[in-house]
């Protein structure tokens, strides 16, 4: 596993966990959520959110692309690419947006990380990774540590009709590393992740009516924050996450994602004024074991390099 003594590939894997975990509170400085979740009148809707974050990715990566004169897609390739974008972007963000509204935060960031182990679950079967009973239960133990976070509210977990959407934003983007994995031996990360944005960028156009009739009443900080969103945690960090995944195991990969809402709440605590429980930070440093497990002992690979 050279990757494993890359400190690029350290280096690259820190930058998206940084980026994503920024994420959520982008999205709700975006919306403008009020105190009973719905989007301020100030604010975007959560379809707007999704078109106006990745128009603007998918108009930096345009840029890039003419001035690197990147090549198009093979024909053959499109309908895999258009699969990974509709998945990955369309459904996904869509899908985890209108969630987020309807859903309590503690739940949302619960059910979101069952996505690490549908990762898991499809890596066994398309891509034949395995990992050894140690691994599976870092898994376990870090989705652990993540249902301390989201219960650390003192809220207790609501699951509304809208967790399913939640839910389907796990499932979804398991599929996307997947299909993302079978194509970055022909592509460059940077070329796949343009392709599979501009695709799932197109049916977000649905929304543009409203994004149309929300934008001149938006808050500039909504507007500032969703552009952040688009070239931050959409463009860089989906370019930062394929070329991760070009080099190492998408269920080792995707184990990192863990770390995600403990870097969130540190995010929020500075961004957003919120102050994490006692209980959060019992949550985030079993979440943190659980991923030094799956990553030390995961694979059959690196238990024999121990013994």
């Amino acid at each position: 596993m050279t990757w494993k003594r890359d400190p690029k590939i350290w280096l690259t894997i820190a930058g998206v966990l940084l980026l994503w975990a920024s994420a959520f509170a982008g999205i709700r400085a975006g919306m403008r959520l009020t105190p009973g979740g719905a989007p301020g009148p100030d604010g975007y809707g959560p379809g707007e959110l999704a078109l106006l974050r990745f128009g603007t990715a998918s108009a930096v990566l345009i840029l890039f692309a003419l001035a690197t004169r990147m090549k198009l897609p093979d024909r053959a390739d499109l309908p895999k690419i258009a699969l990974a974008g509709f998945l990955g972007i369309t459904v996904y963000h869509v899908a985890l947006n209108f969630g987020e509204v309807t859903v309590q935060a503690g739940a949302a960031s619960l059910l979101i990380s069952a996505g690490p182990v549908f990762v898991a679950i499809l890596s066994t079967f398309l891509l034949h990774e395995r990992l050894t009973w140690l691994g599976w239960v870092g898994i376990l133990l870090a989705f652990a540590g993540v249902g301390l976070i989201a219960v650390s509210g003192g809220k207790g977990l609501r699951f509304t009709p809208g967790s399913l959407l939640i839910l389907l934003s796990a499932v979804v983007t398991a599929g996307f590393s997947i299909l993302s994995k079978k194509s970055l031996g022909r592509y460059t990360a940077i070329q796949f992740t343009s392709y599979a944005i501009w695709a799932g960028t197109i049916p977000l156009f649905i929304f543009m009516p409203g994004l149309l009739r929300q934008a001149p009443h938006a808050a500039p900080a909504a507007t500032v924050a969703v552009v952040y969103l688009g070239i931050f945690p959409a463009a860089i960090a989906y370019v930062l996450w394929n070329h991760a995944l070009s080099k190492m195991p998408a269920t080792l990969l995707s184990s990192f994602l863990y770390l995600s809402p403990v870097i969130a709440i540190a995010i929020a605590w500075v961004w957003l004024r919120e102050v994490p429980a006692l209980l959060t930070f019992v949550g985030g440093a079993i979440a943190i074991v659980g991923v030094i497990l799956v990553q030390t002992r995961g694979t059959a690979r690196a238990v024999q390099a121990r013994t």
